[in-house]
């Protein structure tokens, strides 16, 4: 799979992707370090990250049924520049800290900011759907057809796993000069500019999608749900999938002490471990754009393991050279895992149900985060970061070999109740798509996940 994108309206969403996300982890660092200073705790650190992260997620799925229903241009930029509103804001409130009310604007960003980000991958599988020549169905085989569609979407996925995972690397260390010589404030800034960027590159996406089920935002988030209890697979995979990713989050708190207590590496050897996850996790998404008709499950099932290899690696290394190796096969696992699990989401998904999943998957993430910390605290409080890593990897390692056996009977995407049997051609970007009727979703057994 070229990882190259031909349509000139994916190549823009993809840099207001990237310049996005970068602008994103510049503001998270900047604003985690000022409040650490201000409040020299710990605990008002972990309220940032689960205002901004965790209490979004149950919000997301109704702010993204509520800007599907919506029939103006704009709505998905508007979510941008309302990021931008509440960045500057934060940026303001450093000069005149106050917890409380830092807390909440940063509940806000990260509600818009999750919401644009489920919205935007919608709005990216169907563009690049529509890059799918007419053609490639015309023999009559509708399973050529389906296939070439699933690998454009698998395509455009690998490319904002691309983008994110470089952002991933680059973001905290841009954060850190920014902070270090400008200061906090500054760095806000920045990230203000990078949301108004972003949402004028994307003016003229149009995210309305009409919906057989009914326009009210109620009615929407029903047939979401009624799409995830209709389709066993699809269930499963999330519910296997978030047990996975609770277990991922649960070892973020114990690097730390695992990498000064344990490995004795200080503050550098903690920077080292981390850009080593950051570097397998950009070398992962290069293989995932690479992997062509790769199996997804099969992807899937093998960032798991690498994840739960790694946290094993955590518990036995002797040395930091050898923590960092670990580190390396985790984020190279992370790099796998997300994608994959997005791909296959959308696989198993109706196309007018695409940005209503995407957000629920979206949000099932952060609420990880709020299960996952806590977790590994208790575990590192309990034991040693040693043991507490084993535990981890030992779990992590039986959630792969659940997916694997899960995913091993096949998955069928999820049927539309009336095939277009037109040319797959999509509207030009600021056209509405074309209205989707309700789907009979199938009876599987539990299958396929699916990744960013």
């Amino acid at each position: 799979m070229r990882l190259a994108l031909p349509s000139p309206a994916l190549r823009r969403i993809l840099t207001a992707y990237t310049v996005n996300r970068l602008g994103s982890w510049v503001g998270l660092v900047a604003l985690s370090l000022a409040v650490f200073d201000h409040t020299h705790s710990a605990l008002a650190v972990a309220a940032l990250l689960l205002a901004w992260q965790a209490l979004p997620a149950f919000l997301v799925p109704a702010v993204v049924a509520r800007v599907e229903v919506s029939k103006r241009r704009g709505t998905l930029s508007g979510l941008y520049f309302l990021e931008a509103g509440a960045t500057a804001a934060l940026a303001v409130l450093l000069w005149h800290f106050w917890l409380p009310a830092l807390l909440l604007l940063a509940a806000l960003d990260g509600t818009a900011a999750l919401a644009a980000n489920s919205l935007l991958r919608a709005e990216v599988a169907r563009v690049a759907r529509g890059q799918v020549p007419s053609a490639a169905g015309a023999d009559g085989r509708g399973d050529s057809r389906d296939e070439a569609v699933h690998e454009a979407e698998r395509k455009a996925n690998a490319a904002l796993n691309v983008a994110f995972s470089i952002s991933f690397v680059t973001g905290p260390v841009l954060a850190g000069a920014v902070v270090a010589g400008a200061g906090a404030p500054a760095a806000l800034f920045i990230d203000v500019g990078t949301f108004l960027i972003c949402g004028a590159l994307l003016l003229d996406l149009y995210p309305h999608v009409e919906d057989a089920g009914g326009d009210s935002v109620r009615a929407r988030l029903r047939a979401a749900w009624a799409h995830i209890n209709a389709v066993p697979s699809l269930r499963a995979l999330l519910l296997v999938d978030a047990v996975a990713l609770i277990l991922v989050q649960a070892g973020s708190p114990i690097e730390v002490v695992y990498v000064k207590s344990t490995l004795h590496g200080g503050d550098s050897g903690y920077g080292l471990l981390v850009t080593a996850w950051g570097a397998g996790a950009v070398l992962a998404s290069v293989v995932f754009a690479g992997s062509g008709r790769r199996p997804l499950r099969v992807m899937l099932s093998a960032g798991i393991f690498a994840l739960g290899a790694a946290f094993v690696g955590y518990a036995a290394a002797p040395s930091l050279a050898l923590g960092c190796l670990a580190a390396f096969v985790g984020g190279a696992g992370n790099g796998l895992d997300w994608p994959s699990l997005i791909s296959l989401v959308q696989r198993l998904t109706p196309k007018h149900l695409h940005g209503r999943m995407m957000g629920a998957t979206e949000s099932l993430g952060s609420l990880t985060m709020a299960v996952g910390l806590p977790l590994g605290g208790a575990l590192v409080a309990l034991s040693s970061p040693r043991a507490a890593f084993l535990i981890l990897g030992l779990a992590t390692l039986v959630i792969a070999a659940v997916l694997v056996r899960l995913t091993a009977v096949g998955l069928e995407p999820a049927p539309e109740e009336e095939p277009d049997t037109g040319p797959l051609d999509a509207p030009p970007l600021g056209a509405p798509p074309p209205s989707s009727q309700a789907i009979r979703a199938s009876g599987l057994l539990p299958h396929e996940p699916s990744p960013e």
